[in-house]
């Protein structure tokens, strides 16, 4: 279960950049490591609206860039079980309610994306696509950062095809 509890609380103190940016006006979220001491991702990232808003601009962009292409045809069509299905694993894995174990059970994420060929190519696609919609949604650099870390390490462990 370390894959999925590993993100829940977030690192000792350290001075941090911030940045001071944000697309559409929105405020940025900002990534405090001293602030965070007793914080989850979850809280960190603004909670259910702001989990929302990122997941939905991850789908938003599989569906629209032709980059992301190679995953988009992994997902049924419509997409709207996956959106809600990342949304739930997120919020838990942030530390915020259990949403995905409520409804689903342990996520037995390996298990569960056996039946999608996921190589290099289908991981690289995945990261690009959330990191490029954590950028849309105002995370800053030093959480975008932290979150792309645990991101790599799960979903390279995702993959169940040779290249």
């Amino acid at each position: 279960m370390a894959i999925y509890s590993h993100a829940r609380r977030v690192g000792a103190p350290c001075s941090c950049v911030q940045r001071t940016y944000a697309p559409h006006g929105a405020a940025p979220t900002r990534y405090h490591h001293a602030m965070s001491e007793n914080q989850t991702l979850y809280e960190i990232i603004g909670g259910e609206s702001r989990l929302r808003e990122l997941v939905d601009r991850f789908y938003d962009l599989m569906e629209l860039e032709p980059e992301f292409a190679g995953i988009h045809a992994l997902h049924p069509k419509p997409n709207d079980s996956s959106r809600e299905k990342l949304f739930m694993f997120l919020s838990g894995w942030m530390g915020g309610p259990d949403l995905f174990i409520e409804k689903h059970g342990h996520p037995r994420l390996r298990a569960r994306h056996l039946p999608f060929g996921i190589g290099t190519s289908e991981r690289d696609q995945w990261l690009r696509a959330m990191a490029w919609a954590m950028e849309d949604v105002g995370m800053d650099d030093d959480l975008r950062l932290r979150l792309m870390q645990s991101f790599y390490q799960t979903a390279d462990w995702m993959r169940n095809k040779a290249d």
